[in-house]
């Protein structure tokens, strides 16, 4: 486990680089135990100040990383460093190349049908050999005990992959490894959000100038203004706000 953690809002956050995030992995895997690896975003620290479940769910996994430069700035006004954001839209190509390397076995598990696949087959376009040993969609009954759950449990199990990869959206890829990771034969699962959407080609990402500028929040609210007002237009300020709260009054 990474020995080094950020509070933010009362999340503990590890500030990692993309190396260090899947030295960690690889660290898991090879000495053959398990771990729960989140990322979090302002959006996600915003749901985890009025949801304590989540916030104890990401300070209780093993490996907690940034995506968002509104997270590296929250932590900078608040005198702590992260040397970069890992966004699942990217990451997931780096994350792929890692496993192939290292002969690690991928499942997907999320997103609308057809998508978490058509993700899959992109990377093996450019990494055949990958190891990508099952894909299920995440338009299915997600309460532990039902039939449908139980199958896709049971589905991963029988895979046996070193790597689960659920893109399911938050707080519902979180809600979801909280209720069944003790049922889970894997050696690390890890949340990705809307990777697969954007992998497969059915969202649109924002300009590359934008994200290279950390205005990705901007081009996705431009796209789906309808979905995201709220997420970005009120959540950033508040975000912002319990930031100063917590630099002045370290109410967090």
């Amino acid at each position: 486990m990474p020995a080094q953690t950020i509070a933010i809002l009362g999340v503990h956050v590890h500030p990692l680089t993309v190396d260090e995030l899947h030295q960690c992995l690889a660290d898991v895997i090879d000495q053959r135990r398990r771990a729960l690896a989140f990322y979090v975003n302002v959006h996600g620290l915003n749901l985890a100040v009025d949801n304590p479940w989540l916030r104890d769910t990401w300070n209780e996994a093993e490996i907690v990383f940034c995506d968002g430069a509104g997270v590296i700035l929250g932590a900078r006004l608040l005198g702590h460093h992260i040397p970069e954001r890992i966004t699942g839209a990217d990451w997931l190509w780096q994350l792929a190349e890692f496993a192939n390397n290292r002969g690690y076995s991928l499942y997907f598990l999320g997103a609308q049908p057809g998508n978490a696949q058509t993700a899959a087959d992109r990377l093996l376009e450019r990494l055949p050999d990958l190891k990508i040993v099952g894909v299920q969609h995440g338009y299915f009954n997600k309460t532990r005990g039902h039939p449908e759950n139980e199958a896709v449990v049971h589905d991963i199990n029988r895979c046996q992959p070193n790597i689960l990869v659920v893109g399911m959206g938050m707080p519902l890829q979180e809600q979801w490894l909280r209720d069944n990771w003790q049922d889970l034969k894997v050696n690390v699962a890890l949340t990705t959000g809307a990777a697969f959407d954007y992998l497969s080609g059915q969202v649109q990402r924002a300009p590359l100038w934008m994200n290279d500028h950390s205005l990705e929040w901007l081009g996705r609210l431009l796209i789906e203004p309808r979905r995201l007002w709220r997420r970005y237009v009120l959540g950033n300020p508040i975000f912002l706000a319990r930031i100063l709260e917590e630099r002045l009054f370290g109410r967090h």
